[in-house]
């Protein structure tokens, strides 16, 4: 199984993300509300991937990249954002900190799981 680790504050996203990424059979998808609980989920279930939203209250994003390339257990797993800010400048600047990629948000529901196995 590969394992997915899916990161936004908004409840219906996590929710479509969890069904969309739950087409592939092969994906073992859990989901955080939190840079700070990604974190720690992180660090003990060890994801292949970490799907990140950009915009969240109290930890953001590029917080949570850091705090997760600062741990030993989590420094290299790759990490995609997620974001409505997706021109060339942010996606540049975003892999500039470390990212694997970055999907648009309002993403594909049907062709995430795809757009995620990409990174992997």
């Amino acid at each position: 199984m590969i394992r997915i680790l899916y990161v936004d504050d908004e409840p219906d996203i996590r929710e479509v993300a969890d069904i969309a990424l739950g087409l592939d059979p092969e994906l073992d998808v859990r989901l955080c509300a939190s840079g700070g609980e990604a974190v720690e989920v992180a660090r003990d279930w060890q994801p292949h991937l970490i799907l990140l939203d950009f915009m969240m209250p109290v930890m953001d994003g590029p917080a949570t990249l850091r705090a997760l390339r600062a741990q030993e257990e989590t420094a290299v797993i790759p990490i995609v954002f997620i974001t409505a800010r997706s021109s060339q400048r942010d996606a540049d600047h975003l892999l500039a900190l470390g990212a694997a990629g970055v999907l648009a948000k309002p993403f594909d529901p049907m062709a995430l799981a795809a757009e995620a196995r990409q990174f992997l």
